[in-house]
């Protein structure tokens, strides 16, 4: 069958069509995105303001065109941080719905770390042995570990590259004491999590996914995107250490002519690198591998096994 997984996220609403069935790998048939930054559209209450949910409603509209036009027999569509941390969440979930017949499902953050790490092990398969898995979103970081498909810890971290650039980073280029004063809340809040990782004992494999971490690769030397999903994609820590004074002294506008950057994501590159920066330290992570699946990938795949028990 043809399924849809709608994400709404903290940076983008992504449509993405596959043609699946259960115990066959999904493939791509379509993609569709809008860049709409819900992280960055909350008032000074949290909440997301008029013009916000008529954007988000209008990108919904438009998502559920393509769809249809598709052939999508199934849509799976979830919220994640911006709308689950919104303070006025339950409104706009309810004019999503009245508007666009649209029910969002709001995951929890530990929910994104469990789905995204079961996108990676069947990605990677049991030949990968103990992983973990590191994802950067606009609004949040998950990280989770383990040996079966089900991780053994996961967590959900206020650290999404979006959200940090919004709060800590107003400058263009930022000023350097707000740098600093970024990279110590990331690795404090980080910190507080890796014991409960560390007690479970080294990883064998460490993969990380996101636009984030596959921009990150690029600068350091990563096969560009058009190269394919199966060109082993990795990043070094001394690599990316390298490259976070450098990206801090740029303007978003230098940032979008590297390679492999988008004009859209630039701005918020350098909170994204210090977030990766600080988890690979602290997680003793001297180099770990892209991978091409991530959250709307689990999704699809929890949706494909329950399909398969029934």
């Amino acid at each position: 069958m043809r399924l849809g997984v709608l994400d709404v996220g903290s940076n983008t609403v992504h449509l993405l069509v596959v043609d699946a069935h259960p115990g066959a790998c999904p493939l791509p048939a379509h993609s569709h995105k809008a860049e709409l930054r819900l992280a960055q559209l909350l008032d000074d209450g949290g909440a997301i303001g008029p013009d916000g949910v008529d954007r988000l409603i209008a990108v919904v509209h438009e998502a559920l065109q393509a769809a249809e036009d598709k052939g999508v027999e199934e849509l799976l569509p979830f919220a994640t941080s911006a709308v689950r941390e919104a303070g006025n969440a339950d409104d706009v979930l309810a004019r999503v719905r009245e508007e666009t017949g649209v029910e969002l499902r709001v995951l929890s953050g530990e929910e994104e770390a469990r789905l995204t790490f079961l996108a990676a092990r069947r990605w990677y398969g049991w030949s990968a042995g103990k992983l973990l898995v590191i994802d950067i979103g606009g609004g949040s970081l998950e990280i989770a570990y383990g040996l079966d498909e089900e991780p053994d810890t996961a967590v959900s971290l206020p650290l999404g590259a979006g959200r940090l650039t919004a709060g800590w980073l107003p400058g263009d280029p930022p000023e350097p004491e707000d740098v600093r004063a970024l990279r110590r809340h990331v690795r404090t809040e980080i910190a507080r999590t890796v014991g409960d990782f560390i007690r479970l004992g080294a990883p064998d494999h460490v993969v990380a996914t996101s636009k984030t971490f596959k921009q990150l690769a690029r600068l350091a030397g990563a096969a560009r995107s058009a190269e394919g999903l199966y060109v082993q994609r990795e990043l070094k820590r001394e690599s990316l250490e390298a490259w976070v004074p450098r990206l801090a002294a740029m303007t978003a506008a230098e940032r979008a002519e590297l390679p492999g950057v988008s004009e859209a994501r630039a701005g918020q590159l350098l909170a994204g690198a210090l977030v990766a920066e600080g988890a690979m330290d602290l997680f003793g992570v001297e180099r770990l591998e892209i991978c091409p699946w991530a959250l709307r990938e689990g999704v699809i795949l929890r949706r494909l096994d329950h399909m398969g028990q029934g």
